[in-house]
């Protein structure tokens, strides 16, 4: 349980960490905006970027800045690209901070948030403080009906009630960072993971910003991947779904089959061309059903033997900087 306001948990050092993904262009701006949010604060500080396989100079461009403040500044590089919770998930291993905070590397969010959070901790004990993307979203009509369908989404099916799941903006005592470590299933979404195990979370609005430069690194196939990691990873409401659904189904087809003998006593076998539309509508009904049945079981199965493997989420080529060298 959490102590009270008067015994609120100090916080001393934070830990921010910043997937990275050709990203090379908005790095310099990212870091410098960091160090003044945070560099005349009460606490410590340390900027982690995990580098998630790019092919671009963005390394090049993070050790240009360990040179100078090596102190504050630390990268770790993924051998390729994995996704962006796999790379947080790296970032959050190497956290020793009271606090972590998670920011995107596209400037949409402003680090000049992050001591807001900070503050917002404080002032309650939180576990988590979220962010809500506020000033109007920057984003493109596609991208923001789809954030909005899958945060609907998240709050139906995992009792979660976070209003904007995808803003990755966001602030996580440790001792919730060391519970998500322990949880070694493949496919996450941190978020909602982390929100699972929390007992007191705030949210605060942050202005949202169009992209500095580059493009989104989230495409129609992602967006996808990203809804079935969810659906599958926090929540087995499809599966209680599909039961109670094939249970109504089952009845439907029996009182279905009972009409049906009926009118053909009635009005005989000519009444619908003797029933062989009706029966192939039928079919084709059922069938399409079976389909959708066996693609989410399938998810699911999938997921499970990945887990099973308990192969590693990512591989690391180097650290360097203020990090430790497992």
């Amino acid at each position: 349980m959490p102590e009270s306001k008067n015994n609120a948990r100090e916080i001393n050092n934070i830990d921010v960490v910043i997937p990275v993904f050709n990203e090379a262009a908005n790095l310099d701006a990212l870091i410098e905006r960091s160090i003044n949010a945070l560099k005349d604060r009460k606490y410590g500080f340390r900027l982690i970027f995990v580098d998630d396989g790019s092919s671009d100079n963005s390394v090049a461009v993070i050790e240009k800045w360990i040179v100078k403040n090596k102190k504050n500044i630390a990268v770790i590089s993924l051998n390729r690209n994995y996704g962006q919770h796999a790379a947080i998930t790296a970032g959050f291993e190497s956290c020793t901070g009271d606090v972590v905070v998670t920011i995107d590397a596209d400037l949409q969010n402003p680090p000049e948030g992050i001591p807001t959070m900070i503050d917002k901790m404080n002032e309650g004990d939180y576990d988590i403080v979220s962010t809500l993307r506020g000033g109007g979203r920057k984003d493109n009509c596609f991208r923001h009906l789809a954030s909005s369908a899958k945060d609907y989404m998240v709050r139906k099916i995992t009792d979660s009630n976070m209003r904007d799941s995808g803003c990755m903006l966001r602030a996580y005592r440790k001792e919730i960072i060391d519970v998500i470590i322990q949880c070694k299933e493949r496919f996450i979404y941190i978020p909602v993971l982390a929100d699972s195990f929390a007992n007191k979370t705030a949210e605060i609005v942050v202005e949202h910003s169009e992209r500095a430069s580059g493009d989104s690194k989230y495409n129609v196939w992602k967006l996808m991947q990203l809804f079935f990691d969810i659906l599958t990873g926090s929540s087995f409401m499809p599966l209680r779904f599909l039961t109670v659904f094939g249970g109504i189904m089952s009845v439907v087809s029996i009182l279905f089959s009972i009409l049906l003998i009926v009118l053909r006593l009635f009005h005989g076998a000519a009444w619908a061309n003797n029933g062989v539309f009706t029966l192939f509508a039928i079919l084709f009904f059922f069938i399409g059903i079976q389909f959708f049945i066996f693609g989410i079981l399938g998810e699911y199965i999938c997921r499970i033997s990945m887990d099973v493997r308990k192969r590693p989420k990512y591989l690391v080529s180097f650290k360097k900087g203020n990090i430790e060298n497992k």
